[in-house]
């Protein structure tokens, strides 16, 4: 994960907890309608009305009739349980998906070792309540044995990476209990040797002499129990027109995806949707494999940091960040306690409410009692009262008198029915995990609201700032509300709830101290501004620059009177997209013009590929003074930047983020951050910066990615990680600015 303005936030395995598809738990509809909903989805497989739905779910349960069509809409519409058909009308999954036929690619390892991993590679088509090693696979009508395989964790890890790259230790871990126990034992480093669930192949791949290159056509037999049938086709057996109109259908539904859900809230919920708005084509065969369209077929679509989380995005573009805490964890159908603590920025059920008030009981339940039980009785109970809602509303997010009333007589009703029922003893192994959640939680809420509070420009702040605290916080309130319970879990989910305990407060402390010094560099600068009184020619800007899809980034002191054609030097120049010959300083050269000669992105002498792809790679950049600079959010008319404005006119118009296209895949994000003080004689400069610059034969983030996914697994001299201010500089110390 990267953060553009001060540096990474670790991503620990155990984070995310659980894995499987589920919603929160809820208080609107009773249990029973809840489940009537739940099975309604499961089995139809017709198109379906809200009118359709609202009778089933009443038949079992009458109750609540007035408003529980909209509740029902609610849930469907904001939570995507099932695919739009406009009109109040939808399909199920099960509708969609059953039975669709999608295709399987085996690798040679598998072929050579008899096995089928399933993996990501049901995905989207199997139901998403279901773990890969509870599906069931048929050949020629007959259920295929399974079996087990043995290997290092990282072997398996690639084939579960469409359920997100974070994910894949996890579901490795959960595919058994000695998995589950041996990654429990070290919640950061994987255990030497794990086994999984594989399909024993052997018999079918001699039957059919399967070779590398044959591939099985999977038909979706059940979506609800997971049943699949497969079906070899050869190497070869479809044409490369038929892949393409399967591909072309595949990035349309992608991108239509992106357009309806934005990140949405998991990748399978994205490839879902993306299969859906393909429309038919994308259910059927000639296909390929999803991963093998996502990792090797498609130049639009890639992976992209979300937070602590990955999602596919449009290539070479960063998913837009958050504003708040709000969306990811709010409810549609919320109680009025749930909206009060909304407006307060605190998006949690009224189940979190009650976790904190049995945190409080276990707290008090460890302190010795020193007045006598009845007065102790009802101070214990006003105090506490206080206390938990300082807890769930921090100062930060002071609450008005009239809300605060109204939490305080809901909590305190809570608290007397809780504690009518507590037991410390019941309480205890639960009780500890609990209390460090909680206390994340508070922290978590506090840090939001204090930024939002504060004058900081939030260019300043790392990148998805409030999407990493929105993810922390929505994971600890899950947990908050699997702890409100009487019954303590098995001993092996307590412990993943310790160690994901554990990793979140470090992932939090982390990203705290990223936002402090943000806020301490912000700050600073601002006061440094306060002594500083000269004209307009002296003025400043602190510049960042950004690789879109990539973690890595610049950020420059330069004049305000730099024009936007010198800015595009000193970015060519920067990440190594000139020649050391063709570096020129812009005001005594000039620009170069377009086909003056071959410029190549990387430094020193350019030696030709021996490989034609990277060849065509290289030359793509001559392009690259061709780009193009263009505003954020802005309209096809207004959004071209003409190369001749400068920094401070750009920023006395009101713009402080533009994007530049350069060449036909990099994207390059500029905010123009704060004013700047500089020393006498003082020249451009970079002062900070994360991540080496790609190397000169790679054309875009989605190539660069197969790249560094390339070099982990055969090795390479080049570092991503490394980032050379001493080189940075040198590279742009040639040139000149506007002065």
């Amino acid at each position: 994960m990267d953060f553009c303005a001060a540096g990474d936030v670790k991503i620990h395995k155990n984070l995310v907890f659980p894995l499987l598809f589920r919603y929160n738990k809820r208080n609107i509809m009773t249990v029973n309608q809840e489940d009537a909903l739940y099975d309604f989805l499961e089995n139809v497989t017709e198109p379906f009305s809200l009118d359709d739905i609202t009778s089933f779910v009443r038949m079992v349960e009458p109750r609540r009739g007035g408003r529980l069509a909209g509740e029902i809409a609610a849930l469907i519409e904001s939570r995507q349980m099932a695919f739009p058909m406009g009109g109040k009308r939808w399909i199920s999954r099960r509708g969609v998906f059953e039975p669709a036929s999608f295709v399987i690619t085996p690798t040679w390892l598998e072929i050579a070792n008899g096995i089928l991993i399933p993996g990501h590679r049901c995905l989207p088509w199997a139901n998403p309540a279901l773990l890969p090693q509870e599906y069931c696979f048929r050949w020629k009508g007959k259920v295929i044995p399974p079996t087990t395989t043995e290997a290092e964790p990282e072997e398996f890890y690639p084939f579960f990476t469409l359920f997100g790259e974070e994910y894949a230790p996890q579901y490795v871990a959960r595919d058994n209990p000695a998995n589950e126990e041996a990654y429990n034992a070290d919640a950061y480093e994987d255990p030497p040797e794990v086994s999984i669930h594989t399909v024993d192949m052997r018999n079918i791949y001699r039957e059919c002499s399967f070779v590398p290159g044959d591939r099985f056509v999977v038909k979706t037999a059940d979506w609800k129990e997971g049943i699949f049938d497969l079906e070899r086709i050869e190497k070869g057996a479809w044409s490369g027109g038929d892949i393409d109109t399967w591909i072309a259908a595949a990035e349309t539904g992608f991108l239509r995806s992106f357009e309806y859900l934005g990140p949405a809230s998991s990748t399978e919920e994205q490839i879902a949707f993306a299969v859906w708005f393909g429309g038919e084509r994308l259910r059927e065969t000639p296909a390929l494999s999803m991963e093998e369209f996502l990792y090797s077929e498609t130049d639009r679509i890639e992976t992209a940091p979300y937070g602590i989380e990955t999602r596919f995005w449009y290539a070479g573009k960063d998913i837009p960040d958050r504003k708040d805490l709000e969306g990811i964890r709010s409810l549609p159908d919320r109680t009025v306690v749930e909206e009060m603590l909304l407006r307060h920025g605190v998006p949690i059920s009224e189940y979190v409410i009650q976790a904190y008030v049995r945190d409080d009981l276990y707290r008090c339940s460890t302190r010795p009692r020193e007045t006598p039980a009845k007065t102790a009785e009802t101070a214990e109970q006003t105090a506490s009262i206080e206390h938990i809602i300082e807890r769930i509303i921090p100062p930060s997010a002071a609450l008005s008198g009239r809300d605060r009333e109204y939490l305080a007589g809901y909590v305190s009703d809570v608290w007397r029915e809780l504690k009518m029922e507590y037991s410390p003893f019941v309480d205890g192994p639960m009780g500890s995990i609990r209390q460090r959640v909680a206390e994340l939680h508070t922290a978590v809420v506090e840090l939001a609201a204090r930024i939002q509070k504060s004058d900081i420009d939030p260019s300043w702040l790392p990148n998805h700032t409030f999407v990493v605290l929105s993810q922390i916080q929505g994971h600890a309130a899950s947990m908050l509300e699997d702890l409100d319970s009487n019954e303590t879990p098995p001993s092996t989910e307590l412990d993943a709830m310790e160690n994901s305990a554990d990793s979140m407060i470090e992932t939090y402390e982390d990203i705290r101290d990223l936002i402090n010094e943000a806020l301490h560099s912000y700050r600073k600068s601002n006061f440094s501004l306060l002594k500083k009184n000269a004209g307009a020619k002296d003025h400043w800007y602190t510049v960042q620059i950004s690789l879109g899809g990539t973690g890595i980034w610049r950020r420059l002191v330069l004049p305000a009177a730099n024009t936007l054609r010198e800015l595009y030097v000193i970015i060519q120049n920067l990440f190594g997209w000139k020649d050391e010959a063709e570096r020129t300083d812009p005001l005594t050269e000039g620009l170069n013009a377009p086909g003056s000669g071959t410029q190549v992105p990387g430094h020193g002498a350019f030696e030709p590929s021996p490989h034609k792809e990277e060849a065509e790679a290289v030359e793509r950049p001559t392009r690259l003074i061709e780009g193009f600079f263009s505003a954020i959010n802005a309209g096809p008319e207004e959004a071209k930047i003409s190369k001749e404005l400068t920094i401070g006119e750009l920023r006395r118009q009101g713009t402080s983020e533009f994007l530049c296209e350069a060449g036909a895949r990099w994207t390059v994000k500029i905010m123009i951050l704060s004013l700047y003080q500089p020393h006498p004689g003082e020249r451009i400069s970079c002062v900070a910066g994360e991540g080496a610059a790609p190397p000169r034969f790679i054309d875009g983030p989605l190539r660069f990615r197969r790249f560094i996914s390339a070099l982990e697994r055969d090795g390479g001299a080049y570092d991503p990680e490394r980032f050379d201010l001493e080189s940075c500089n040198k590279s742009i110390r040639g040139l000149t600015t506007s002065s």
